[in-house]
């Protein structure tokens, strides 16, 4: 029978894996924007802690959650706090903040019309409206390979010689507004103790659809 101290430390061996199979990919996926592997490994690096990091924004009065929220694995090391009627809406730095500013970054280092960056946004933000759900006592989830399909499509057909960018900014931001920034009227009504834009469930969608994205464009 294996002790806590176990679990905990393949735990923390599985993410040391994890990581290192993340820069390597996030490497060639950022040399396609220009940026160089020692950026790239900054850029990942950022992300994954600034994940750990959500800002909060306001507090608000939520409903008890309809039904019990899912269960964590016993020995999963970030637990939830408990509800207490009120729901803390906070922005995740590693989830929002950075790709947001990554994205201005790719928009002014490129010759990208507004136009098409707009209209490219757009569209992954409407698919990612329609695609994402409230999660009751948790927040918001979305398929994963939903948004960065639709990106690497609408990038190259929008902007086929510059479709690696366009593909992470309408794609990260689509995401961002799609499955949060609109779906925060759902938020009183789901009973989760706090609700981060950018983070919990759609991290995931944030973060790999800008990886995906990108390889595919």
């Amino acid at each position: 029978m294996r002790s806590p101290g176990n679990y905990l430390l393949l735990f923390f061996i599985a993410m040391l894996v994890i990581l290192f199979i993340h820069i390597q990919i996030f490497s060639l996926v950022l040399s396609k924007l220009g940026l160089s592997p020692d950026s790239a490994a900054l850029l990942l690096i950022t992300t994954l802690i600034g994940s750990a990091i959500n800002l909060p924004l306001v507090k608000v009065r939520a409903e008890a959650p309809p039904e019990p929220p899912p269960e964590l694995p016993r020995y999963w090391p970030f637990k939830l706090p408990p509800f207490t009627g009120y729901t803390v809406i906070a922005i995740n730095v590693g989830g929002a903040m950075v790709p947001i500013l990554f994205s201005l970054y790719l928009f002014l280092s490129q010759p990208l019309p507004l136009s098409t960056v707009l209209l490219a946004i757009g569209i992954v933000t409407i698919i990612s409206y329609g695609f994402s759900r409230p999660v009751a006592g948790l927040g918001i989830g979305m398929p994963i390979f939903i948004a960065p399909l639709t990106a690497a499509v609408v990038a190259l057909l929008l902007a086929p010689e510059h479709s690696p960018p366009l593909a992470y900014i309408c794609g990260t931001l689509g995401v961002l507004i799609g499955a949060d920034l609109l779906r925060l009227k759902d938020i009183p009504k789901l009973g989760a103790p706090i609700a981060s834009i950018g983070g919990a469930g759609t991290f995931d969608g944030i973060f790999f659809t800008g990886i995906i994205a990108v390889l595919l464009a």
